[in-house]
């Protein structure tokens, strides 16, 4: 009797399942609270974003793609053949040539105005996805991208997987007393770029434990020489990947002798697209960070 009970329990959760999976809200707005319009079936798909591309890589989407940003290629395999448009300057009327059904766009496409307004107008669904600032905002692009193509299971394991690892690396984080200062450098000499509070990055400084030097400020920095070296930081933490050797370049810099994290070669680079796409990879980076400022606490996610 009880057999057949939890059999019968069984079949109707997955009745239930199958049931909200058919019903699916698809959404009416974009990220950006824009209108859209979702065509029922989305076969032809183009991605102007390369953290996009990534999240229709991991639903397994990567087949429906007719056309990708120029980025694309560099971070999602199998995409080099397809025809590539810039995100800053698309050209409209070869996008429509393609006739796809959605065309996923990011802020990156709209610095000075819309440039995808005459493609609206000839009925293509453009769905925008404004850079986020946040993990959880990060975490409802994912959801969001998934729910827009019938994905919303896969979606939400995606989210689910992220979230756990985070929780995983945040625990730590909360158990260290000794908490390290970090510069995490976006550009380098002579314009060194950061970020203050606000920005998902600041958020993983702060999960693994750390302190970042610049978290007084909001949002996305430039940052003057002296004052970076004013801050005197204990590690410093790089992304940028246009110079042979970041690392190399901060350790030899002329005035930084005296600066805790140079004085003790603590330097590390990071993965520049996991933590500068963002979407679910954005793990991997803070992983990096974490063994990077506090090898020993996070000896056990070390390669």
């Amino acid at each position: 009797m009880k057999k057949t009970l939890r059999m019968l329990s069984a079949v109707l959760a997955l009745a239930l399942l199958l049931t909200v999976t058919a019903f699916a809200e698809v959404p009416a707005e974009d990220r950006a609270g824009n209108a859209i319009a979702v065509p029922a079936e989305v076969n032809r798909i183009i991605s102007l974003a390369p953290s996009t591309t990534q999240v229709l890589e991991a639903l397994g989407l990567t087949d429906r793609l007719v056309a990708v940003d120029t980025q694309t290629p560099m971070y999602v395999e199998g995409t080099s053949e397809l025809p590539q448009f810039d995100m800053m300057a698309p050209d409209v009327e070869q996008i429509a040539a393609l006739e796809p059904d959605v065309v996923f766009t990011s802020g990156m496409s709209y610095l000075d105005d819309n440039p995808f307004a005459a493609l609206t107008e000839m009925g293509v669904c453009v769905i925008e996805i404004p850079s986020s600032e946040s993990i959880a905002a990060v975490e409802e692009d994912i959801a969001f991208i998934a729910a827009c193509l019938g994905k919303d299971a896969e979606g939400q394991a995606i989210v689910d997987e992220m979230q756990a690892k985070i929780d995983e690396l945040a625990a730590i984080g909360a158990a260290i007393e000794d908490r390290k200062t970090v510069l995490f450098e976006i550009s380098a000499l002579p314009y060194i770029y950061s970020f203050g509070a606000g920005t998902f990055l600041d958020e993983m400084i702060t999960l693994i434990g750390a302190e970042n030097v610049m978290g007084d400020q909001a949002g996305w920095l430039a940052v003057n020489e002296e004052d970076a070296v004013a801050a005197n930081p204990d590690v410093i933490l790089t992304n940028v990947n246009y110079i042979e050797d970041s690392v190399g370049e901060i350790l030899s810099r002329a005035g930084w002798d005296t600066v805790t994290a140079v004085v003790n070669q603590d330097v590390h680079y990071i993965d520049n697209g996991a933590s500068s796409l963002p979407n679910q990879h954005i793990v991997d980076a803070m992983i990096e960070m974490a063994v990077a400022v506090y090898p020993e606490a996070y000896a056990a996610y070390a390669e």
